[in-house]
């Protein structure tokens, strides 16, 4: 005869077990608005990998300048093309940081916290595949955080960054515009800048970044990663990318 008592008694006791276990909640994560190490100035581009990546990197490779990628999984195209893990591998493995930017750039505050888990942590794992690195900090499209936001970001054990100066190229603003910005900022001589373009625009890659570059070095700026304006460590793990295989697909 089957004995209810002893199920409950041993119920009773998976519970008490299960109940033992530690469950370590991580923090909520901190949000950058600002670089933090003195002379420096971080170049920030959202929204790749894009045609422009690679022209990008070798502008600031040319002047001894680092920057920050916050790459999408699948925004203007899949993250696991070939070509396009080529241009996120490329910007890696020349020096410069890796973040993610989410997988399909929505607005992180209308998704529930399994909603958010995915986007976050989707690009992650193209980003480790792709580089072998995995990301510290993250940045949240449009801007947009909230408290789930930010607890779901603290969970996975990373960060997010936004800015202080807007190049305004994703809201229209022109050339002579954007370069006005870079100008103003370079001759206010705040103690750092962390900066906010777009690897989606040939004007910000061909025209805009140049200048900028010039009028930030000359103002006595060192032009360094996210985490370096932090002192922070870029990476949560490094390691060798992984073989294409039937998992890189969007």
């Amino acid at each position: 005869m089957f004995n209810f008592s002893a199920l409950i008694v041993l119920g009773l006791v998976f519970v008490n077990a299960a109940s033992a276990i530690p469950f370590t909640k991580r923090a909520r994560a901190q949000v950058y608005t600002h670089c933090s190490v003195a002379g420096t100035a971080a170049l920030t581009f959202d929204d790749g990998p894009n045609s422009y990546t690679n022209d990008i990197v070798d502008t600031l490779n040319a002047a001894g300048a680092k920057g920050t990628f916050f790459f999408n999984g699948r925004n203007l195209g899949c993250i696991y093309d070939a070509q396009q893990a080529a241009r996120v591998k490329y910007a890696h493995d020349q020096g410069h940081q890796v973040a993610s930017h989410t997988w399909s750039h929505a607005d992180l505050t209308t998704l529930s916290r399994d909603q958010l888990a995915s986007e976050i942590t989707r690009t992650d794992q193209a980003i480790t595949k792709i580089t072998g690195s995995s990301p510290a900090f993250m940045r949240p499209p449009y801007g947009l955080v909230n408290n789930d936001v930010l607890d779901t970001v603290g969970d996975l054990g990373q960060s997010a960054v936004l800015w202080d100066l807007d190049s305004g190229d994703s809201v229209g603003a022109s050339v002579d515009e954007q370069k006005n910005r870079f100008d103003a900022v370079s001759k206010a001589k705040p103690a750092t800048i962390l900066s906010l373009s777009h690897e989606t625009s040939p004007t910000s890659a061909h025209e805009v970044l140049p200048f900028a570059i010039e009028k930030l070095q000359g103002a006595g700026y060192k032009l360094v990663t996210v985490a370096e304006c932090l002192g922070l460590p870029a990476y949560k793990s490094t390691g060798s990318p992984a073989s294409r295989d039937s998992s890189w697909t969007c």
